[in-house]
């Protein structure tokens, strides 16, 4: 198949999230199973270097705010792949220090930017690259299945491409003032509460999920909770109306970058044979770097997150000193929440040699953690998916999570059981408590130091399972396929 990717993130180009990460690994993996795919990112100048951009192969214009606008579309490759890239330049829009906000603030012209996005997308399949299938991701392409629909209602030269529609997060919804729709280059018809329309405003997450041929999330468990009022953010409704349209594939890995038998940031690279060793020498690695004694025995709980409070900072940090009392060292990476930031600050200043911190992100460190780490913490009160919990069973580093969303579908609770038959990867609390919390991290504590066989038999489980993006691949050629048979 002929498949056109949209996204306004993809690694290495610009990323602030999981999107960047899954939009470049199902790239490449659709590539590996012969599919010819193109990927669809604005050219963000100061994230893309020159040299990194390739060449322009022409220009695309229509009408936008009164008058015609213009993007030049270069052409180059995600690195060491067989993905080619297509990036919409329009420096007025692209050209600035974030991606979506700035000093904290969201860009006051947001919708025009990714409005302006979509339709280039679009008319960038017209002119260079027509596809079977346009699969769009997030509420900043949300006008792209609509765009779709419009040609095939009106029996555009469009109209036989097929729509799928991915949500990597409900909580953002990408909404703005009804007179944006005079933006969409839609016929005004489409601004009805079945479709953009939400509460008098444009809602481009909402449009999407209900004008895509298919629809998509990022975990089988999220596609049922966002069905829900909890987890739904208002939409739950249009979710539901969808039926068999909308299912969750659970995201893969890029097992070029995450694996620790070929990790270039790490101390020494392993596999399940030999991860005993490596992991030791991990261990003493990150404890030095860190600043933090080199204790063999000190059980590591490394973190790598934003701050806030969906990634269980609340919980971990309630509980923070009661854990201290143990043998146990915390490593933290990430930035957010200011007030989370100063706990974990003072956290270090008041237990230098059990407690390192570094408010930030590096990429490097991001993977010493994983392969230096005893176990990771990701207590997220939700979470869509989750990929550093994948990350960590990767690199034979249990993960300590809540039952929710992707963290339900990924990891499988110890119990004597699934020890036994082999399918245990980590520490699963059923309720967001910070007493369950707490109870579950004493169990990963206890079997660290008291249970080291039952602690080895779960790292290898955690290696050995098939995370990578190969058989997820198939999942989402089996929807391409089945709006195809739709359409048809």
């Amino acid at each position: 198949m002929r498949i056109m990717m949209v996204t306004s993130e993809a690694v290495p180009f610009a990323k602030t999230g999981g999107l960047a990460d899954v939009a470049t690994g199902l790239s490449k993996a659709l590539v590996a199973s012969e599919h010819e795919v193109v990927l669809v990112l604005p050219c963000y100048r100061r994230h893309i270097p020159e040299s990194d951009r390739g060449e322009i192969i022409g220009q695309v214009e229509f009408e936008m705010l009164h008058t015609t606008l213009s993007a030049d579309i270069y052409e180059t490759k995600i690195p060491d792949s067989d993905v080619r890239v297509f990036l919409i330049d329009r420096p007025h829009f692209f050209d600035r220090d974030g991606i979506y906000l700035e000093n904290g603030q969201d860009y006051g012209d947001n919708a025009e930017r990714f409005l302006f996005f979509s339709r280039a997308a679009v008319e960038t399949a017209r002119h260079f690259f027509r596809p079977d299938i346009i699969h769009a991701n997030d509420w900043q392409t949300g006008l792209v299945p609509g765009l779709i629909l419009q040609e095939r209602e009106h029996q555009g030269e469009l109209g036989n491409i097929g729509t799928v529609y991915t949500i990597h997060n409900m909580a953002f919804h990408g909404e703005f003032p009804s007179l944006q729709m005079l933006n969409t280059g839609l016929n005004s018809r489409y601004f009805n509460w079945e479709q953009f329309e939400y509460f008098g405003n444009l809602n481009l997450l909402k449009g999407g999920i209900s004008m895509a041929d298919m629809v998509t999330t990022v975990s089988p468990t999220y596609a049922k909770e966002t069905c829900l009022p909890e987890f739904g953010y208002g939409l739950d409704p249009v979710l539901e109306n969808r039926g068999e349209d909308y299912i969750g594939i659970l995201n893969g890995v890029d097992m070029s970058i995450w694996n620790p038998e070929s990790d270039p940031h790490i101390a020494m690279q392993y596999n399940f044979q030999n991860y005993k060793e490596g992991k030791a020498e991990c261990k003493a690695a990150l404890q030095r770097e860190m600043g933090l004694p080199e204790n063999p025995e000190a059980m590591v709980l490394g973190l790598v997150s934003r701050l806030t409070d969906q990634k269980g900072l609340d919980l971990i940090t309630k509980k923070a000193t009661q854990i201290l009392n143990a043998n146990v060292q915390f490593v933290f990476l990430g930035a957010g929440d200011p007030r989370y930031e100063e706990i974990l600050l003072e956290l270090q200043k008041n237990y230098p040699e059990k407690v390192a911190v570094y408010i930030g992100f590096q990429e490097g460190l991001a993977h010493r953690i994983e392969a230096g780490s005893d176990a990771f913490l990701m207590p997220s009160s939700f979470e869509p998916c989750g990929l550093n919990q994948q990350y960590s069973q990767i690199y034979g580093t249990p993960p300590i999570v809540h039952a929710v969303g992707g963290l339900t579908d990924s990891v499988v609770d110890v119990q004597r059981h699934t020890l036994d038959n082999g399918t245990a990867t980590g520490f699963v609390f059923r309720e967001y408590d910070a007493d369950l919390f707490l109870d579950t991290v004493w169990r990963a504590v206890g079997m660290f130091i008291h249970h080291t066989e039952d602690w080895n038999k779960l790292v290898l489980n955690s290696m050995v399972k098939d995370s990578s993006w190969d058989r997820i691949a198939q999942e989402y050629t089996d929807v391409y396929e089945r709006v195809i048979a739709k359409l048809s």
